[in-house]
């Protein structure tokens, strides 16, 4: 099944599409091919630029697209924390108008099913020039979570994590501890946040294959539990790592047939 679903695929995808296309979206319907790391999306959508208690920023990068389902989460939490007065969301960096590999900042996001969100939640939105250039505030300080975090920021992550669409969250170990301490007793969504340096000014949201996507390849599933045991006291044993910014990307993984054909004629 799934290499039929490559091979038509690559088919639909011919170089005469793709010319007309431009290396915007492809105008089919939604499909995420191969991994986060490893892949692409036809028929991706943007996230409009301002909505409902959010702002994408840094729009010139051209990486507020994603399947659907991605912008409908961004959607749907981003007016459940207006409503309950979290403040605006911010939102980064999603997927390029076809995935794949970006030039520098990420080995992911390259399938349409990932989106950063950042901690800050300011009252109003940013103007114009900040927007482009904004500001991040970070939540931690060496291993322990500075006075920056707050129960917005706690209800945010739990908010995220307990939309069904949603995979694993990505966050600082510092950050998963302190919610571990103060997650509460239900604590079944904690499973989902998975500790990983650096994410100190934003949390990293990766969904599920979404229906319909035979061809997207599935992380292995998070262990059971909520994760605040040996798992995250590991990530504590050798200390915090650097995690530096805008590095350029090279792609080590090899991209499914089917995304060589999307990608072969972008700008």
């Amino acid at each position: 099944m799934r290499v039929a679903v490559l091979g038509a695929l690559a088919l639909l995808l011919s170089p005469a599409v793709q010319a007309v296309e431009g290396g915007g979206p492809m105008a089919v319907s939604p499909a995420v091919i191969g991994s986060a790391a490893a892949g692409c999306i036809a028929g991706a959508v943007a996230l409009p630029p301002e909505g409902t208690g959010y702002q994408v920023l840094r729009l010139s990068r051209k990486r507020n697209f994603g399947h659907p389902d991605t912008v409908h989460v961004v959607e749907s939490l981003a007016r459940t924390a207006a409503a309950e007065g979290l403040g605006l969301l911010l939102v980064g960096d999603m997927s390029q108008p076809r995935g794949g590999p970006m030039p520098f900042g990420h080995g992911s996001h390259q399938s349409g099913i990932d989106v950063d969100i950042w901690f800050r939640l300011p009252e109003q939105g940013l103007a114009e020039p900040e927007r482009e250039a904004p500001q991040p505030v970070s939540m931690v300080a060496g291993e322990r979570v500075t006075a920056a975090w707050t129960p917005a920021q706690l209800r945010l992550l739990e908010l995220a994590a307990r939309a069904p669409e949603v995979d694993r969250i990505f966050v600082n170990p510092a950050i998963k501890r302190e919610v571990c301490r103060s997650g509460g007793a239900d604590r079944q969504w904690l499973a989902k946040l998975r500790p990983w340096w650096g994410h100190d000014e934003h949390f990293h949201v990766r969904l599920s294959c979404p229906p319909g996507s035979e061809a997207c390849e599935a992380q292995r599933p998070v262990p059971d539990g909520d994760g605040c045991g040996f798992e995250l006291a590991s990530w504590f044993a050798k200390g915090p790592v650097a995690i530096p910014t805008a590095k350029p990307h090279h792609q080590t993984k090899p991209l499914p047939l089917a995304c060589l054909q999307l990608l072969k004629h972008r700008p």
